[in-house]
């Protein structure tokens, strides 16, 4: 089947099946020949979905997701949060490679979300990332007070994925169209590191707030 033609929930049934294996250490390992990289070069690229996520060395998105070359189109920033290059980047793949599915993805044991959360924000660089992630770290602390250590990084980092999808949504008039017309579909999700279990959050409470006033 052309992935070009998958609907949002076959791209995400893909999804699962490939962190199913993963996760039950019976990985099929597929599109990682020879045969492939020779047609990908050849053909183009066709991904099922496209996955914005940590840079951290623990998250491989093809592996987790037993997938390979030409599978899924995988934008890395540290935090997985969205600026204008990573919203590009998501741009093109929802618009020209068609992707039907947008998945945002945290993590356990997030570093850049642990030092938001012991330093609030960071120096250099790293200024700009922390300041999208603080917003997450006060609604983690705000909505559980008593939380301290690995359990209030790991519900700052799933109150970013919210974020990311939200700031997502607010920025990009043409994902928010074709979330509207039912050719892209956003999902939530948080992956374990400790199991390999992606944890498939789901869709955005408020999303309809956003894509009911797309526009160009």
């Amino acid at each position: 089947m052309d992935r070009n033609t998958l609907s949002p929930n076959q791209a995400m049934e893909m999804l699962r099946a490939g962190n199913n294996r993963y996760a039950s250490s019976s990985p099929l390992r597929p599109h990682q020949d020879l045969e492939r990289r020779t047609r990908t070069a050849s053909d183009g690229q066709r991904p099922h979905a496209t996955v914005l996520t940590c840079s951290d060395s623990r998250v491989p998105v093809e592996i987790i997701c037993d997938s390979g070359i030409g599978d899924i189109f995988v934008i890395r920033v540290a935090g997985n949060v969205i600026g204008c290059h990573q919203l590009g980047s998501i741009e093109y793949a929802v618009g020209s490679l068609r992707t039907p599915v947008l998945v945002i993805m945290g993590h356990t044991r997030c570093g850049l979300v642990k030092a938001v959360v012991e330093k609030g924000l960071l120096e250099g660089n790293l200024r700009e990332i922390s300041e999208r992630v603080l917003p997450s770290v006060h609604k983690a602390r705000e909505h559980s007070p008593p939380l301290e250590g690995p359990d209030l990084v790991d519900l700052a980092a799933r109150h970013n994925v919210w974020h990311t999808i939200e700031q997502t949504l607010r920025a990009s008039a043409s994902i928010r169209e074709k979330a509207r017309e039912g050719v892209l579909k956003l999902i939530g999700a948080f992956y374990h590191i400790e199991t390999g279990i992606i944890e498939w959050m789901g869709r955005h409470d408020k999303e309809w707030d956003f894509v009911g006033d797309a526009s160009e």
